[in-house]
């Protein structure tokens, strides 16, 4: 168990409890820390309150995090389609559907958990128990190129090469709407979503900066093929930058229209192309893997105008 005290200052009076603790303890969520108010953990001037409770300035706030579970996380034989694989890293094309790592509701059938079956013990250990491997991430419902690091070396090496912007990542990508210019650029920190915080956002408030590159690969009537370069890596990026323009990915249950016409299981984004320096060869390599067959579907269809 760990504890925080905490003094509310003026400019946070009148916030209820669970999303001031949300706010000012890191990676604590809203949903846990209502957890925990209910738990009895949480109590403000020596007396316990409940979630909808609104702070006020000089409040003696006393919280109490219990210890995180420690999770056993198993190997389990799923098939990867690796692109490339060598003693220090591998380079995997992931599939649409799959969750990359574990985490709450999801601790089985994911990348992880196919990667530990295959490596064994073979992957870099930075990100703990529950990352092992995983350099940086795409969304569920994003199909396409991921890195892993067998060893800690190689992970810190291709972390510092997204760090400094010289890890290339190309998405492609089918919007709504006819962009008005044929390329350009998105440049919009990318925050937590100050309602919704299982959501991103274009947001100056907590914001991070956030660098998408756009270009229109081809023009389909009320739709656009659009290729996206990521010079930032925030959560939800490109699925947030391109709703912010106008122009949400098809598909997207999070940030685009409420009603898909098109039926999709999740965003038509494609993670198609990585690039980086090896961590030992120095070498620089460069990987492509084609859309999967869903989107080259929903692509035809709008080329022969059958959905207008």
């Amino acid at each position: 168990m760990t504890t925080q005290q905490l003094i509310v200052a003026k400019e946070d009076n009148n916030i209820r409890i669970d999303k001031y603790l949300s706010d000012k303890i890191k990676d604590l969520s809203r949903s846990y820390a209502q957890k925990i108010i209910n738990d009895g953990l949480v109590q403000v001037n020596n007396k316990a309150v409940k979630q909808n409770y609104k702070v006020k300035a000089n409040d003696m706030v006393h919280v109490e995090i219990p210890e995180p579970e420690k999770l056993e996380i198993k190997a389990e034989d799923i098939e990867l389609d690796i692109v490339y694989e060598d003693a220090d890293l591998l380079v995997v094309n992931k599939p649409q559907g799959m969750v990359v790592h574990p985490a709450a509701g999801n601790y089985t059938g994911t990348l992880v958990n196919a990667l530990m079956k295959h490596c064994g013990d073979n992957l870099s250990a930075i990100n703990g128990i529950i990352r092992p491997g995983i350099v940086h991430r795409i969304d569920k419902d994003t199909s396409g190129l991921l890195l892993v690091a067998k060893n800690n070396r190689a992970h810190i090496k291709l972390a510092k090469q997204i760090k400094d912007h010289s890890l290339s990542r190309r998405y492609v990508a089918i919007v709504y709407g006819a962009l008005k210019n044929d390329s350009g650029i998105i440049d919009a920190p990318i925050g937590r979503h100050p309602v919704d915080r299982k959501k991103m956002s274009v947001t100056t408030k907590n914001g991070r900066n956030a660098v998408t590159h756009f270009k229109v690969l081809e023009r389909l009537g009320n739709y656009s093929y659009i290729e996206c370069k990521l010079e930032t890596g925030r959560t939800h990026q490109i699925r947030v930058h391109m709703s912010y323009i106008g122009h949400p990915i098809i598909g997207d249950p999070v940030y685009g229209p409420k009603k898909d016409r098109f039926n999709l299981n999740g965003q038509a984004l494609h993670a198609k192309i990585i690039g980086f320096i090896h961590p030992t060869t120095n070498e620089y390599l460069e990987f492509e893997v084609s859309p999967p067959p869903y989107f080259d579907k929903l692509l035809n269809l709008l080329r022969k105008n059958l959905i207008k």
